[in-house]
């Protein structure tokens, strides 16, 4: 079965060079030697592993707390190892059915979650059954909901379409075996598992209110808010780490290591992610040595290269883009970004970015070279629409936007019938506190789109990331800065989540087109590589000329930390924490 374009990625990450910065002195003693401590600026949405689908939220749930039945083999995409199963499927092993329908996985037994239970097939299904079934507007449902049952949402104009008996028989117990029905064969299907088969215990959510697995009840958990499970802040995985504390008001949550997991117990004692949303504090605690790894955006990369036992290690391509989304549908009930919530100088409509003369204006208004330059030193591309460099069917020559006023100011005449040139806007654009990058991307905007008429006016807020993502969900964004990181390295990954109307931002921007959907379904579907780019192709060219965000940068990733730590890896699919992702079980300090 075709890699669907993983192997270009994995060449990469084991051809890439990195280089280190600092060293440590010779009479340096490790400190705190048995905890590991992060600062990152994002904190964390839920903790449950159906709901989470943020990467501050899925760096502490995976994979330290929750296991999958299957893994990247380190840095490798394209070679996977077992975990919670005892084998990986494969054509030859005859766990993959001929006709690539039926996935069989050994479950490994002796296996106990952190309150001691023991792990069943019955949990794993249960699992992947609530995973699919719960969700929630925005959420990751869809990554299992596609191949198994050929749709990716549960629900159709907020109804629930989907049937129970169809997702029961989608997956199914066979002795110690689970097995996986798809709906079509789907070659990036194990990738998925990789990253997102997590598994908890069916009685003990149960016995916390949430769904106790039978037909009868299902719906009733379909499309939670976010607080409404025992789950948000209560974890019971398999995984090396268990949650200790989750202090929301102290933005900080501790892991300590399960010494009664299944493996070697971890050799770190203690994690402690932190947020502290301003740079300034994480250098310092860097370079005291009170933390270990911190996020470092590119702007602020100068400030902690060379500095004395702190390691600078660059040059990882990544499969992240970075994006500036137009709301074409705003929620404008009590919200302040949208002024007086119409076209009269004082404010924006609704629909303000429905109109696409208005996003063609803010695209080529968008200076992208200084974008790189100060918010990546240069290191990041420009891409020319979701499919980024890195997956099957990205194609250089495809078009972009590039920084055009007199371009802009054509596109902006053109709009609302030529009347917004002459009465002007004003709104306020929105990023998540301490992300840097998306600062000085808010402020280009701003800048660029200030100085084509003195009637456009353009404000711009920072916010919590836990409370901005729950503002964009609830479609209160007008131009907002949100990337999006990998989920598995294929690209129907960026597809379906930029262009498919149930996707993350189609669905929280107002965006809908059957078309689109049908070409997304389709890529997704193929087995032929060549076919798929033809459609990927396709999609570029409809992202090009519709125009439903800027897409910015794909930048090259680092890590910054004190250089007593030992045993990270590089893998572009562990959600970053700080820059990059984490496996907290190789990791040790000495």
């Amino acid at each position: 079965m075709a890699q669907r374009g993983l192997a270009v990625l994995a060449i990469a990450v084991m051809a890439v060079l990195a280089y280190g910065t600092g060293a440590r002195g010779a009479a340096e003693s490790v400190r705190n030697p048995d905890t590991l401590i992060i600062l990152t600026y994002g904190d964390p949405q839920s903790l449950d592993p159906a709901y989470a689908y943020d990467t501050a939220s899925e760096g502490v749930i995976w994979p330290g707390i929750y296991e999958t039945l299957i893994t990247y083999d380190g840095s490798v995409l394209s070679r996977y190892v077992p975990r919670l199963a005892t084998m990986v499927p494969t054509l030859q092993n005859g766990l993959i059915s001929k006709d690539g329908l039926t996935y069989t996985f050994p479950i490994r037994q002796g296996v106990h979650f952190h309150d001691g239970t023991v792990m069943t097939p019955e949990d794993v299904r249960y699992s992947m059954l609530r995973f699919m079934l719960q969700d929630r507007d925005g959420g990751p449902s869809w990554l299992l909901l596609t191949p198994l049952l050929g749709t990716d949402s549960t629900r159709t104009k907020g109804a629930v379409t989907v049937q129970y008996a169809d997702a029961a028989k989608a997956v199914t117990v066979e002795g110690q075996n689970v097995v996986f029905h798809l709906k079509h064969p789907y070659a990036a299907f194990l990738s998925i598992l990789a990253a997102w088969s997590f598994v908890l215990p069916e009685k003990w959510a149960a016995a916390h209110g949430d769904w106790d697995g039978t037909a009868g009840t299902w719906a009733k958990y379909n499309n939670p808010k976010l607080q409404d499970r025992y789950e948000f802040d209560h974890t019971n995985g398999t995984g090396p780490f268990v949650l200790q504390t989750w202090d929301r008001q102290a933005k900080e949550v501790i892991l300590v290591r399960n010494d009664h997991y299944w493996r070697a117990p971890a050799k770190l004692g203690r994690v402690v992610i932190r947020t502290v949303t301003e740079f300034p504090a994480r250098q310092l605690q860097l370079q005291r040595g009170d933390a270990d790894a911190i996020a470092v955006d590119r702007p602020d990369q100068s400030k902690v290269t060379g500095m004395a036992g702190v390691t600078v290690q660059d040059g990882y391509p990544s499969l992240v883009i970075q994006v500036f989304h137009f709301n074409q549908k705003i929620d404008a009930a009590g919200n302040p970004d949208v002024g007086s919530g119409k076209l009269d100088g004082n404010g924006i409509p609704p629909d303000f970015f429905s109109d696409v003369h208005v996003r063609r204006g803010f695209a080529y208004a968008f200076d992208y070279g200084t974008f790189l330059r100060d918010g990546y030193r240069g290191k990041a591309l420009q891409p020319n629409g979701p499919i980024i460099q890195g997956l099957l069917g990205y194609d250089a020559s495809l078009p972009k936007y590039t920084f055009d006023k007199q371009k802009a100011i054509a596109e902006f005449k053109e709009a609302w019938g030529g009347k917004l040139w002459d009465t002007g806007f004003h709104f306020t654009e929105t990023y998540n506190t301490g992300n840097a990058v998306r600062q000085i991307g808010a402020q280009i905007v701003k800048d660029d789109v200030e100085s084509l008429n003195p009637k456009f006016h353009i404000d711009i807020r920072n916010i919590q990331f836990s409370s901005f993502l729950q503002l964009t969900v609830q479609h209160k964004g007008t131009l907002y800065a949100l990337g999006w990181a990998v989920d598995y390295p294929d690209p129907d990954d960026f597809a379906q989540p930029f262009l498919a109307s149930n996707g993350q931002y189609p669905k929280q921007n107002g965006f809908s087109d059957p078309h689109v959907d049908q070409l997304v379904k389709q890529a997704a579907q193929v087995a032929d590589p060549a076919k798929r780019a033809e459609i990927y192709h396709e999609l570029t060219k409809f992202a090009y000329d519709n125009v439903l965000a800027i897409y910015a940068a794909q930048p090259t990733n680092f890590v910054v930390m004190r250089s007593w730590v030992h045993g990270w890896y590089y893998n572009a699919v562990l959600p970053p924490l700080a820059n990059v992702g984490f496996d907290f079980y190789t990791m040790s300090k000495q």
